[in-house]
């Protein structure tokens, strides 16, 4: 476990913030972010305490750049603290929809706040507004399923729908655990 990680979720703990990324999620962030150009943009809603983002960091080569919001002013100041020696990762307390207006972006990891469509009322983001070509978008945080169209508590998974066959994404839902699952696609315009 990357020692940022660790940090970060220590911070949590002491927060009382049990939302923190989960190993297996960070892991394939990781793979991710590994694999972005020298340069890169990345954004992240949702920081919490910076775990995710933490793996983002850790895994990224050099000169890429980090832009993430969280809601909450408290676990935003501890992931300030947990980057500070870090300036290429901005951390900003508020409405993580206004990250999307600093995009386009060469990863953008939906992580909390809006954005994924996944709760009443929320308008999943259009890719082709904050990918660049060949950008990839992560939407975690789901139940995996077998099952075509895909449910979730007995009615239809709008957000998974909408995110698996968005004409300009290839996507895919990718299990990460029994329990967990993430769509991960690529704008390919």
């Amino acid at each position: 476990m990357p020692s940022l990680v660790l940090d970060a979720v220590s911070a949590a703990e002491r927060l009382g913030f049990d939302l923190c990324v989960r190993p297996e999620i960070g892991r394939l962030l990781g793979v991710l972010a590994a694999g972005l150009p020298t340069g890169a943009i990345v954004g992240e809603t949702g920081t919490g305490t910076g775990a995710g983002l933490a793996w983002l960091v850790t895994h990224a080569p050099a000169g890429c750049r980090f832009l993430s919001y969280e809601l909450d002013p408290e676990r935003a100041e501890a992931a300030r603290s947990l980057f500070a020696d870090h300036d290429n990762v901005t951390i900003t307390t508020g409405d993580a929809a206004e990250l999307f207006d600093q995009g386009p972006f060469d990863l953008l990891v939906l992580d909390g706040g809006p954005g994924s469509g996944k709760t009443p009322g929320d308008t999943p983001v259009e890719p082709t507004r904050v990918l660049r070509p060949g950008g990839t978008i992560t939407i975690d945080d789901y139940t995996p399923t077998t099952t075509w169209p895909p449910s979730f508590g007995n009615q239809p998974d709008h957000s998974r729908i909408h995110w698996l066959t968005h004409p300009d994404l290839r996507a895919s839902e990718i299990r990460v655990a029994s329990d967990l699952a993430v769509i991960v696609g690529r704008y390919l315009p």
